[in-house]
């Protein structure tokens, strides 16, 4: 019998104690692992842990739910009054605060992991539950640093379980329009690429900033809400004092939406949309690894906080479907690219929550956010161009049920438009342009002065070495190669206790 247990060809007596209290608390349909390796419940449940529950936990969760054939087993948040509509949506799933205790103490009876918590703790959670042999679905971006992208790409395949990015607009018909359009030849070779977002939309650099320089950590802390484990949601980053609020001079509001614009919990405008809107370019063009990025700012962006709009241009290397390189211009903070003459006077340009504009030598075509409403332009084109379909299409465009069907497939069976492969192409990129704008507020190393970090990472006189210059990337060894001082936000530095898991 033991042998047995050990190979996974039946379950063991621990495990079926295990299921039985599951099922006494609520679980009317045998999960599929009770029935051993190699074997599903007639129903094709998927039964998942999902952790970080408000926000687009909400979402995420209604939809995986929507799909039919999931169900979120255990529920952990480390806010209780935050999750408490969760709470009462499900009351059937298990409770947790700490995902680390959730997967010591589960994992046998979970197939899956959602994860929706701030980026600061996505890696870690995501690896976690990989190590395990967890199917993975992660919110965007799916790390908060370069190493933790390119750590996360192969760890799929390593550890045989589906991934996913929360980028839904990768299960678009838009996406796969362009390029069916761009395969054809109908606007020719690109060679420039215009993607912006209307974000921030939190306190960030100047913009509804906390004082006239710009946003800044109070110096004043406060005692945290009695719901609330504010070292746990910290995660690996340096643990701070709970901040006093708006309600006092100087005060922030960080939870639950506005650490979006704070570098050590988020990843800024490009953290919340980049995914959304890159993801086009990357996929139709085929761009791999960054060759070189340069950016300017707005106000207010210091080395703990975004600016209030930036203005960043990559370069990527030649691929199997351009002529040679492109350069990606990415724009926010109410930046956008100037408007096509193709287009109608009286039509709009630039409005929502951003787009996407391919430079074509015979040709332009463009998009909003998520690739939608993909259009040549002029659009009067698109009655003179008949190309067929040659990708297929996701069904209904659903990427939270694509996930769950390719979960219930196993791994290799069923592709997902956003494996964790192809999401961390996409997730370097988008934290390449953060390190250059993050650099903008980095002095020279050999000249910082003691008092740095009070002031906000400035020090007095001289340069700061990442301005108004090119960074070059060297993407097979992660590194800046010709400003060193930036190298910094490749790879963070973990809080004792935290770390990335199974590599």
């Amino acid at each position: 019998m033991k042998e047995n247990e050990e190979k996974g060809s039946t379950i063991s007596r621990k495990d079926f104690v295990k299921t039985s209290a599951l099922a006494a608390a609520g679980f009317t349909i045998v999960p599929r692992f009770v029935l051993g390796k190699g074997y599903r419940a007639p129903s094709d449940i998927l039964y998942y842990a999902s952790v970080g529950l408000g926000g687009k936990g909400q979402s995420d969760n209604s939809e995986f739910v929507k799909s039919g054939k999931a169900k979120p087993a255990f529920l952990c948040d480390v806010d209780s009054d935050y999750a408490a509509g969760m709470f009462a949506r499900y009351p059937d799933a298990k409770k947790y605060v700490d995902w680390r205790e959730l997967f010591e103490k589960e994992h046998k009876n979970f197939d899956a992991v959602h994860c929706a918590t701030p980026d600061n703790t996505h890696a870690v959670i995501a690896t976690a539950a990989m190590s395990l042999k967890k199917h993975v679905y992660v919110q965007k971006p799916m790390a908060h640093d370069v190493y933790e992208a390119r750590t996360m790409a192969n760890m799929g395949k390593k550890y045989k379980v589906q991934t996913q990015m929360g980028n839904q607009g990768s299960s678009s018909n838009g996406v796969r329009q362009m390029m069916e359009w761009y395969d054809a030849g109908v606007i020719g070779d690109v060679t420039e690429v215009y993607c912006w977002t209307n974000r921030p939309v939190w306190p960030q650099g100047t913009w509804q900033a906390n004082t006239p320089q710009g946003l800044k950590w109070p110096t004043q802390s406060a005692t945290p809400p009695s719901t609330l484990n504010w070292d746990l949601w910290q995660g690996p980053a340096k643990s701070k004092p709970y901040p006093i609020g708006t309600d006092q001079p100087g005060g922030v509001k960080v939870l639950p939406f506005n650490w979006r614009g704070w570098w050590d919990y988020g990843t800024g405008v490009l953290g919340d949309m980049g995914a959304h809107i890159l993801h086009g370019p990357m996929k139709v063009l085929g761009l791999q690894y960054v060759s070189s990025v340069q950016t300017s700012v707005g106000a207010g962006g210091t080395i703990e906080t975004g600016p209030a709009s930036s203005y960043t241009v990559m370069t990527f290397p030649k691929t199997a479907k351009t002529s040679g390189p492109v350069r990606v211009h990415w724009m926010d903070g109410g930046i956008i690219p100037p408007r096509p003459v193709e287009l109608d006077p009286s039509e709009h340009w630039g409005e929502g929550d951003g787009g996407m504009l391919f430079i074509g030598t015979k040709g332009k075509m463009t998009a909003g956010c998520y690739a939608s409403r993909a259009r040549l332009l002029p659009v009067s084109k698109m009655d003179e161009v008949n190309v067929p379909q040659t990708i297929a299409r996701v069904k209904d465009e659903n990427h939270y049920a694509q996930w769950v069907e390719s979960c219930l497939a196993g791994y290799g069976n069923m592709k997902t438009s956003s494996p964790f492969e192809e999401a961390a192409l996409l997730t370097e990129a988008m934290l390449m342009c953060n390190l250059a704008i993050r650099g903008v507020s980095v002095p020279k190393a050999a000249e910082v002065t003691t008092d740095a970090a009070a002031t906000g990472g400035r020090r007095r006189g001289g340069q700061f070495p990442a301005r108004y210059v090119n960074l070059n990337y060297d993407a097979a060894n992660l590194k800046v190669t010709n400003v060193d001082e930036v190298n910094q936000f490749v790879k963070r530095d973990y809080r004792d206790g935290w770390k990335l898991s199974g590599i």
